[in-house]
């Protein structure tokens, strides 16, 4: 015959079942259906809609400062979905401050490669989906917020084929 312990045993914390969210106190929600939490502050993104690839860039991308090990990880967080995991990012090596080698994010371990031969206004994402890449536009972290949002509508429209001088000067 069993004994019945006069504790009950403790319930679980909401957000230990599968499906659901809890807030940390310091407003972070963490889904347990998958890996990924939501990042303190949303990257500024726009990429083309998913069709032939046209002109120099995919998309654009507006960090909030020059420091790459830092603004990655909520980067390369949106744009999991469509490359499932980052492999690669390359960036230009004058345009930015010095950077790890690898980073390591929600998904994995990322390689950065920094050539002095790749413009100094754009990062390129390289998934495993395929082996696709993605060159965005970036714009730089001081940028008057109007005129950002400009540049990232018009690298991200369908039939842009602007080069990256043409798309930072509006010519």
């Amino acid at each position: 015959m069993r004994r019945r312990s006069s504790q009950r045993r403790p319930r679980p914390h909401p957000a230990a079942r599968p499906g659901t969210e809890h807030r940390h106190d310091d407003g972070l929600a963490v889904s347990h259906r998958n890996t990924v939490a939501p990042p303190k502050h949303v990257a500024r993104l726009r990429l083309k809609p998913k069709a032939a690839a046209t002109g120099h860039v995919d998309g654009a991308w507006w960090p909030a400062s020059r420091d790459l090990a830092a603004e990655l990880p909520f980067l390369l967080v949106v744009l999991a979905v469509q490359l499932e995991h980052v492999e690669r990012v390359t960036y230009n090596l004058t345009a930015w401050p010095s950077a790890p080698r690898r980073l390591v994010v929600e998904s994995g371990k990322v390689r950065l490669e920094g050539f002095h031969s790749q413009h100094a206004d754009t990062v390129t994402v390289i998934g495993t989906a395929g082996r696709r890449r993605l060159t965005l536009l970036v714009v730089p972290p001081e940028t008057e917020p109007g005129l950002a949002h400009h540049l990232l509508m018009t690298a991200a429209h369908r039939d842009n084929v602007d080069d990256i001088e043409a798309l930072l000067t509006g010519e």
